[in-house]
């Protein structure tokens, strides 16, 4: 590179680390955002899963059992052309429990479970907090400022 091409990406390096753009690229560049860029992703796939779950193993269970797989036809009433209907009511709830159950049975807990065995195994510990978190220091400096506050106005009357 030539002593102009380096000087000319200098300048666009510090040009783009000020102002709104600097802001902008800090923004992306932070981990949590990286990090929840994937929890969407891996978000996104576990859902295809898990719709395939409910969409070919459930909803036929549901069937099995009350006789049809859709509820939504179910407790219905209509009036002046306003159909009410409590079986969907009902069948959504339903598929929102089994969903909630079959991500904590075959999601959550195998993963806890593993992180627990590879704890064990490190002969790691759960590492205990020394220090208040953040959100706990800011409730005791805001309790601390009440408390002043009161003693301020007692003394004031």
């Amino acid at each position: 590179m030539s002593a102009t091409t380096m000087q000319a990406t200098h300048q666009l390096a510090a040009l783009t680390d000020k102002g709104p753009i600097g802001g902008f690229k800090k923004f992306v560049s932070r981990g949590s955002m990286i990090d929840m860029a994937v929890g969407v992703v891996m978000g996104a796939a576990v859902t295809a899963v898990v719709n395939a779950i409910v969409k070919s193993f459930i909803t036929p269970l549901i069937g099995m059992i009350f006789g049809k797989p859709d509820l939504s036809n179910l407790l219905t009433i209509t009036y002046n052309g306003a159909t009410i209907s409590f079986g969907a009511i009902i069948g959504a709830i339903i598929n929102f429990l089994i969903v909630a159950m079959a991500v904590y049975f075959c999601i959550i807990l195998p993963i806890n479970k593993l992180r627990d065995m590879t704890r064990a195994v490190a002969g790691v510990e759960e590492p205990k907090p020394a220090e208040p978190s953040p959100e706990e220091q800011s409730v005791a400096i805001l309790q601390e400022i009440r408390d002043q506050l009161k003693e301020q106005n007692s003394a004031i009357k």
